[in-house]
Formats: C-alpha cells, sequence, structure tokens
C-alpha cells in the first residue's frame, strides 16, 4: 500500500481558483400537474415536480409536500431539466463583440494549453440572462478554436454574479480545448506553422509527447499505486502550467473537447487519443459525424452538434440536417445540440425540434422524451457533472424550466427556470429577471431572450 506522502502526491493539484458558489435560499417549490419530461427518456402526464433545499425531492403524480411550500399550476405546461450548453463563449468573447471583449483565443502559440478560459470570463455580459430567458441553467465556457490546443474550458452555473468563481459549478471537472482542421493552419500557416492538416497532427503529437515525459519525470515509472499521478505536486522541478494541463488530460481528470467538423480527421484523433492514452469526452461541430457514427458510439464519444450550419467553409460542405438524428440513432450514442452562439443559446429548443422536423421528413421520428436528451442528460454526461444535473431525479441539482408548452413548438417560451431551486428567472415577474450592470441605462434592459 502507498504511503501517505505517496497517495497525497499521487492526486491532481488543488484549484487554486475555486468555486464559491453559494445556493440561493428559496422555499420548497411545487410544479403540479405538468407534462413532465425527465431526461431519463421518460414522459409523464399530470406529473409534479418537487423542489426542497436547492434539490429534487420528488416527481411523479399527486405528490406528498412540506408545509410551506410554493405551489405552481404547470396544467397545460411542461417542466424539464434545466438546457446545458457544452459549447458557450459567453463570457470571453461577450455583448458588444468589440476589440477590447476579444478574450476567447490567445493566438501567441499553437498549443496554449496553459491559459484557462475562466480567467477571461466577464460575468457582466448581457448574454448571460439572455440564455437564461431561454432555459440555460449551466454551460461550458470553452476557449476559441485558432490553437491546435487551446486551454481549459470551465463549467458555470448560469446565475447572476460578480465574479466568475461565483458561478463555478462546485466539483466540475475541467474541460480541454482542442481543434482541428483549418482552423489552426489557417492563424498559423504564416506565422511558422502548423500549415497543413499533417502539421497540425505533428502539433498535437509533440505536446503529448512531451505531456507523456512529464508524467513519468514526476511519476514512479510502473507503480499502480501512483502511476500517471504525481503531476499534482512537482518531484522534479517548476511546476509547468501547459504540461500540468496536458497531463490532466491523460489523467482523465481534465476532459477532452475537440473542434473537428471532418469524418476523417475524427477517426485520426480518436487514434491520437489512443496512441496517448486519452479519452476523448465530445467532438464539437462535427458536421460529418453522422458518416462515423457507429465508430463514436463504439469509443463513448459524444457527439455535439448544430441543428443545421452547412457551408460556412469547405470542411463544413458535407454538413447535413439530420446530422444529430443519424448519430442519435446508433446504439450506446451520445448526440447534443450546442450553441457556439450567443443568439443560437437563447432557443436552443427551438434548434431541436428543427432537427426533430427534419429527421421526419427523412422518415425518422424522434419524440419529445428522447429530443430532450440532447439538451439536457447527454451534455452532462460529456461535462462530467451528470452525477448532479441534467435528468429530473430525486437527490439532483433542481435545475428545472417550466415551458409554457411543448418546448419544441416555436410559441413554447420558458416561464420559470429555477437553478438549485431558486427562481432565476421569471417570464411574468420583473423582479426575477436580472440585468447586467453593463445594460443599466440602454433600451434593452428586460432581461428576456432576444
Amino acid at each position: 500500500m502507498a504511503s501517505p506522502s505517496a497517495q497525497a502526491a499521487s492526486a491532481p493539484r488543488p484549484d487554486p481558483y475555486p468555486s464559491t458558489y453559494q445556493v440561493i435560499a428559496s422555499p420548497a417549490v411545487l410544479l403540479q400537474g405538468a407534462t413532465v419530461l425527465t431526461g431519463t427518456g421518460e414522459r409523464m402526464e399530470g406529473a409534479d415536480v418537487l423542489m426542497v433545499d436547492g434539490r429534487i425531492a420528488g416527481v411523479g403524480v399527486n405528490l406528498s409536500v412540506p408545509a410551506n411550500t410554493t405551489v405552481v399550476d404547470g396544467r397545460g405546461k411542461w417542466v424539464t431539466p434545466g438546457i446545458i450548453d457544452v459549447h458557450s463563449h459567453l463570457g470571453v468573447y461577450p455583448s458588444p463583440g468589440v476589440r477590447a471583449h476579444s478574450d476567447g483565443n490567445e493566438t501567441t502559440a499553437p498549443v496554449t494549453a496553459a491559459v484557462w478560459a475562466e480567467h477571461s470570463v466577464w460575468p457582466q455580459d448581457p448574454g448571460f440572462n439572455a440564455a437564461r430567458a431561454g432555459g440555460i441553467t449551466s454551460l461550458q465556457i470553452l476557449p476559441g478554436s485558432a490553437n491546435l490546443i487551446g486551454g481549459r474550458g470551465v463549467t458555470l452555473k448560469n446565475v447572476p454574479a460578480v465574479s466568475y468563481q461565483a458561478m463555478k459549478f462546485p466539483g466540475a471537472p475541467w474541460g480541454l480545448k482542442m481543434a482541428c482542421g483549418e482552423n489552426p493552419k489557417r492563424v498559423y500557416g504564416d506565422k511558422g506553422g502548423p500549415a497543413t492538416r499533417m502539421g497540425n497532427v505533428a502539433g498535437y503529437r509533440a505536446a503529448f509527447i512531451e505531456a507523456a515525459e512529464y508524467l513519468k519525470k514526476n511519476g514512479s515509472g510502473n507503480d499502480s499505486t501512483s502511476k500517471k499521478r504525481r503531476w499534482g505536486k512537482q518531484a522534479a522541478g517548476k511546476q509547468d502550467l501547459k504540461l500540468e494541463t496536458l497531463a490532466g488530460a491523460i489523467n482523465g481528470d481534465i476532459r477532452v473537447h475537440i473542434h473537428c467538423y471532418r469524418a476523417d480527421e475524427m477517426a485520426t484523433m480518436l487514434d491520437l487519443a489512443d496512441e496517448f492514452g486519452f479519452r476523448i469526452a465530445a467532438f464539437h461541430h462535427g458536421v460529418e459525424a453522422y458518416k462515423i457514427a457507429d465508430k463514436l458510439a463504439r469509443s463513448g464519444t459524444c457527439a455535439a452538434l448544430w441543428s443545421d450550419w452547412w457551408g460556412f467553409k469547405l470542411e463544413a460542405f458535407d454538413g447535413i440536417q439530420e446530422n444529430i438524428a443519424l448519430v442519435d440513432r446508433q446504439p450506446g450514442s451520445c448526440a447534443i445540440l450546442h450553441s457556439d452562439s450567443a443568439d443560437d443559446i437563447q432557443r436552443l429548443n427551438q434548434e431541436a425540434a428543427k432537427v426533430m422536423a427534419h429527421a421526419q421528413l427523412a422518415g425518422i421520428e424522434i419524440a419529445p422524451e428522447r429530443a430532450i436528451l440532447w439538451l439536457t442528460a447527454n451534455p452532462a454526461k460529456s461535462m462530467g457533472i451528470a452525477d448532479q444535473t441534467g435528468t429530473l431525479e430525486v437527490g439532483k441539482m433542481a435545475d428545472v424550466v417550466l415551458w409554457s408548452g411543448n418546448p419544441f413548438s416555436v410559441y413554447a417560451k420558458a416561464e420559470q427556470v429555477y437553478v438549485d431551486g431558486a427562481r432565476v428567472h421569471d417570464l411574468n415577474d420583473p423582479s426575477r429577471r436580472a440585468t447586467s450592470d453593463f445594460m443599466l441605462g440602454q433600451p434593452a434592459t428586460t432581461g428576456g431572450a432576444l
């Protein structure tokens, strides 16, 4: 058995910028008599959702409730888990989109694994409030896609706050943003490279070879009690922020998210992951994911996709509107609908509805209780927070949306949004619609989706 000192050395380094998020105190709430999509694949009619002390306390029909519970009439309305966006740049590319706010890409080197997106997040971005009005309760903020390895992403709870740490999802693992294809070679082709796709792959390999050597130097060879994990406390040399992040990815402590469009490149990246012993949590954008849907399912890799973006550059040329539906059909699949947009994040429910409509034209029927997984359970899975949120199950965080009707209708609105049981947005109560300090005195201060 490893000694206490060896066990301490094997643990990842503690977060130097820990979450200070605090659950907003709120009374028990019962959403009563609604159509409920649990996010587990189940649909319940005339059902109740009970939230107590920030957690889901019950889901079912005719629930018993504690004294002094606030009862909300849900008849004719729908309830879902809060929507989770796995790919957002809110806060690092905030509104207004001016150079002073351009903090998402550290375009100083092809590999900038040392940087952390959270250190660019501006909590006053009005986009957070607009996203909340669209039912977004959690989101992963990522660096941009200019670099081969762009740095760490951070998962936030979508609550009004002054600091990013007050939004930081407690216990959520970091993500590592990588990018393949056109972007890195376009940005760095005239800056010393990479200038080609083969240059891209050589760049990833060089970075992970260096990280593997770092682990070897700071680990203990083949000793299984501490193999790979002594990067948390340096045994040899000073702390290296770049290699610490890459080591965390190899170990599985940091989840790898890769911007990648073409099927052949996704296959190459899966081989890269095998070469260095890490796992890819999700490919993002993946307009050709439908071509390798079976391979993605077998590898346990999620595909975070748009509903219909196509043709805006050559590597997006083979995008089709049935992409998510075809990925979703594979047994063991993990299809996700993401935004990558300050506009689309406000209506991801409608983006999902577009996928359902195009799938139906292709002869694929997708029920609401299936489609909701693309927005809730599956992104939570890819982000490593599925044990806490993404479904309406007893004991999980009470991240919940009450919709005016079927959320996959163009007419549906998020009437009430709860984060950890606190009503943080109410369409009919202006006091529950936050306004960014930046927007004070500006004409658009209603706090609703734009």
